[in-house]
């Protein structure tokens, strides 16, 4: 593809080229002219200008105009004939030649050279004429040595000098037309460069007024000599009116005092300086500012003045704030985390702040709240106990989460003993509980302590005494307090779901009579009638609108509920005391036919109390009333029961609950 560039280009070299070989046409015409006043001698031979004409044109206007004229003038030459006319164009032709050469080779450095150029000039002149000469050996018979006798001298003389004269005549005129080219360049450049100038600063100002940092100057005297449009709206005022005043005439002289002695201390130092600054804007708003001033110079580099650029790092510096803070806090509980200890740590452990003390914290029963009541509830209790640390900690104190549920508090100049009474006030707030969002939590640590009275002493190895410590006391609080929480789990069940204790109870009965029934030991008994009470544990984590919802459960809605079974088996995993029984609680929604959940274990893969379970859990549900239904008589439950043995149910375990247990109360 061609560009507007390249066809303009091209142009240009195609006007060049026919200018050229017009003047070459032109110059061909003068000597052409030149050789129609000749001197002649016999026989055709005739003596002309025509050398220093040629030799001239290819030294200083080069191939193109040269080639044309000495064919017009070879030609012109043979037109005329005689018997020279071999002689005469073998002249214009080596005349041409040694232009050319002198061309190709010599005018750069001629051109270049300031002065004393004639001497090589006339020595071109003298070598053309020379070779001139002995052109005339090629003339017929005798003819080339009798004009070699009477040319020689008179062309060695004057020719030469004919040429040095045209030569300088036309070096002259070369040098003029490159100064006045250069001239024409200069000013277009001038031009040129003034557009870009005006550009320049346009689009400079342009810039500067699109910063939304404040860009000012002034000279050394601290006198504003401009600024951009978000300078004018701190300043309040515009440029024209900024132009001439100094900082006491637009701040507070406090604030002015400030900016003053900033400035001259950069101007004293030479160098930029960078300050942070609180000023108020003519709103009043109040920010921070970072202001970087850079001294300018003469070109005696003598200083000016200065340039200032000034940006709001408010909210970095809130923002740095923030990192810093979050860099050393936990960002739950807002205590410090355990870098910020590893600091504090190391500071602390100096014989200046003996005896330092100990006290390690480790949250009972957090895995189990979460389980149960979700992690929100258990971030509830690490909010709770944080607090109640903080509030029973001193000020020079230093209270730190290390951990999930573990806290650390180092305890500097204080003793065993009051370190000890700290606990028990800790021990004493944790008991009472904490009111968080309206909703008392219950709150339960364990805590061991250690002091270091000596400098020598390893703190790890007080670390590890309060350690061993706050594990022996975990070993105490762990049955009371899993006893509490189990305690809540089951009335924030009953409170939640369509069932009541007194269902958790009539369910006991029923499983424990069927298993006396099949033969069952006392501690499979106890475990069956456990797991009766706690099997729908699980439901806790369930939203209370969604189990006390009357209309039938969307597909959503139904995978939530169908998640309990696996919820109740985590959380009675974190009980020792109810270990055993999760597997039951695991597989009570159980199918004999194996299309149940969570698993989809079929018939004895299914373990023989979840059997139990789902039979004794189905039935009684059957014949109580629920929002959604009324109860079913104890005949038609029995039907149900009895439609879906082999398939829902053990069939075996259907017909011994039937006989020995439903129809045997009946009886009764």
């Amino acid at each position: 593809m061609t560009y507007p560039r390249d066809l303009l280009s091209f142009a240009n070299t195609y006007r060049k080229k026919w200018l050229e070989v017009a003047l070459g046409v032109f110059l061909g015409g003068v000597g052409i002219l030149l050789m129609m006043n000749t001197v002649s001698f016999s026989n055709g031979i005739i003596f002309d200008t025509r050398s220093i004409l040629i030799s001239v044109t290819g030294l200083f206007l080069g191939y193109l105009p040269t080639i044309m004229a000495t064919l017009m003038i070879s030609l012109y030459r043979i037109y005329l004939g005689g018997g020279g006319a071999l002689t005469g164009v073998l002249v214009t032709v080596t005349s041409a030649l040694i232009g050319l050469c002198w061309y190709r080779y010599r005018l750069k450095k001629i051109r270049q050279k300031p002065k004393k150029v004639w001497p090589e000039l006339y020595l071109f002149g003298v070598i053309v004429h020379l070779a001139m000469l002995a052109c005339m050996l090629t003339l017929p018979n005798q003819q080339g040595f009798d004009v070699l006798q009477v040319i020689t001298l008179p062309v060695l003389i004057i020719y030469p000098l004919g040429t040095l004269l045209l030569c300088l005549v036309m070096l002259q005129a070369l040098k003029n037309r490159e100064a006045e080219k250069n001239l024409r360049e200069s000013r277009e450049s001038y031009k040129h460069l003034y557009y870009e100038y005006q550009k320049k600063e346009s689009l400079l100002r342009s810039l500067l007024d699109s910063l939304p940092d404040l860009v000012f100057y002034k000279d050394n005297a601290g006198v504003y000599l401009g600024c951009n449009k978000a300078f004018e709206g701190f300043a309040g005022k515009t440029k024209d009116e900024l132009v001439g005043l100094t900082d006491f005439d637009l701040f507070d002289e406090k604030m002015a005092t400030l900016f003053r002695d900033m400035d001259q201390l950069m101007m004293k130092e030479k160098k930029s300086r960078r300050n942070e600054e609180f000023v108020t804007y003519p709103d009043g708003q109040e920010v921070i500012l970072e202001t970087l001033k850079t001294p300018y110079y003469d070109h005696n580099a003598q200083i000016l003045g200065l340039i200032g650029v000034s940006r709001d790092i408010t909210e970095r510096k809130k923002t740095e704030a923030e990192m810093l803070f979050l860099s050393q806090h936990d960002a739950l509980t807002g205590l410090h985390n355990r870098g910020y200890y590893e600091k504090e740590r190391q500071r602390l452990d100096h014989h200046d702040y003996l005896p330092l003390s100990l006290i390690i914290g480790d949250i009972n029963g957090l895995k189990l709240i979460n389980d149960a009541f979700g992690h929100g509830a258990g971030d509830k209790l690490l909010i709770s106990i944080a607090r109640i640390l903080a509030s029973c900690a001193r000020e020079k104190d230093v209270l730190v989460r290390t951990g999930g549920d573990e806290f650390v508090m180092l305890l500097p100049q204080t003793s065993y003993r009051e370190t000890g009474a700290l606990v028990e006030k800790i021990k004493k707030a944790c008991k009472a509980g904490y009111e968080l969002d309206n909703e008392r939590i219950i709150t339960s640590i364990s805590l061991g302590f250690a002091t270091k009275t000596r400098e020598q002493e390893p703190f790890e190895k007080v670390f590890r005494l309060a350690e061993e410590s706050m594990y022996r006391k975990k070993l105490l609080d762990y049955k009371s307090f899993h006893s509490t929480v189990l305690n809540s789990i089951k009335t924030t069940l009953f409170e939640k779901s369509n069932e009541t204790e007194e269902h958790a109870e009539r369910m006991a009965s029923m499983a424990k009579q069927l298993g006396q029934v099949l033969g069952l030991d006392q501690e499979e008994l106890v475990a069956l009638e456990l797991a009766t009470t706690l099997h729908d544990i699980g439901k806790i984590s369930i939203d209370s609108k969604l189990l006390q919802k009357n209309g039938q459960l969307t597909d959503d809605e139904w995978l939530e509920v169908r998640k309990h079974p696996e919820v109740g088996y985590r959380i009675a995993q974190t009980v020792p005391e109810l270990r055993k029984i999760s597997e039951y609680i695991l597989c009570h929604h159980e199918r004999w036919d194996g299309t149940g959940y969570p698993q989809g274990l079929k018939t004895d893969e299914i373990p023989l109390l979840a059997r139990i379970l789902a039979i004794v859990d189905a039935y009684d549900a059957m014949t109580r009333d629920r929002p959604y239904r009324k109860a079913m008589t104890k005949k038609d439950a029995i039907d149900e029961l009895k439609r879906n043995a082999g398939t829902q149910f053990d069939p075996v375990l259907v017909g011994v609950f039937i006989k020995d247990v439903i129809e045997e109360n009946m009886i009764e």
